[in-house]
């Protein structure tokens, strides 16, 4: 009887998010050769197949671009490192915000609860003072250089929640300040929410604050 069978070959290995299993798991990327068999014995050669990626847990066998999605390791460091530099992005705008007690308050217990648990006023000030000496134009593209990598992964209540953690950090003080409005528009922006899904964030973060 014939038939085509696929010899696969292990190329690499690593962890990924496997969608079966719900979590982190080791994968092995697989790259395999497709031949005519003929009562079970290969006879002629059918090409190249599609590269797989193969879950070791539970076998399962999916498009090299399973590997694009962050583990969830990955994806906790992402989300750490998006709340420190919205935090430090705030500290850093004009204005001198980070001299208010209770900004800096705010935004060290942001930090540490985000997983930065050593954080420290002092150590988040002198982060805050190399930003500050940026030009406004530099600081708006580091910020958005930093979200870049974690807003795709991210559903639209997880980067409502990074602006309003923004804007929560900005409020600490008081109103908004035309320069605090300015950067949690470019938060905003680099998270991929819209002009008027920003504004109504940021009202109602005003009206509980």
């Amino acid at each position: 009887m014939a038939g085509v069978r696929t010899a696969w070959r292990v190329v690499d290995d690593g962890d990924f998010f496997c969608v079966s299993c719900g979590g982190d798991r080791c994968y092995r990327r697989l790259n395999g050769r497709r031949r005519l068999t003929l009562l079970g014995l290969p006879v002629l050669p059918r090409g190249a197949a599609e590269p797989v990626v193969e879950c070791v847990a539970c076998r399962g066998r999916f498009p090299l671009g399973a590997l694009n999605q962050p583990t969830t390791t990955r994806l906790t460091a992402l989300l750490r490192d998006g709340v420190h530099s919205i935090t430090l992005a705030l500290l850093a705008t004009g204005d001198n915000a980070a001299a208010n007690a209770a900004t800096r308050r705010t935004a060290v217990e942001a930090v540490r609860a985000a997983g930065f648990a050593d954080c420290t006023e002092e150590r988040l000030l002198t982060l805050q003072a190399a930003l500050a000496a940026d030009s406004p134009a530099q600081l708006d593209r580091e910020v958005r250089e930093a979200l870049s990598a974690l807003t795709p992964h991210l559903a639209s209540p997880g980067r409502e929640s990074l602006l309003l953690h923004g804007a929560r950090i900005a409020l600490s003080d008081g109103p908004y300040r035309t320069s605090e409005l300015a950067m949690l528009s470019v938060i905003g922006e680099a998270l991929s929410l819209g002009p008027a899904d920003t504004e109504r964030l940021l009202a109602t973060a005003a009206l509980s604050a």
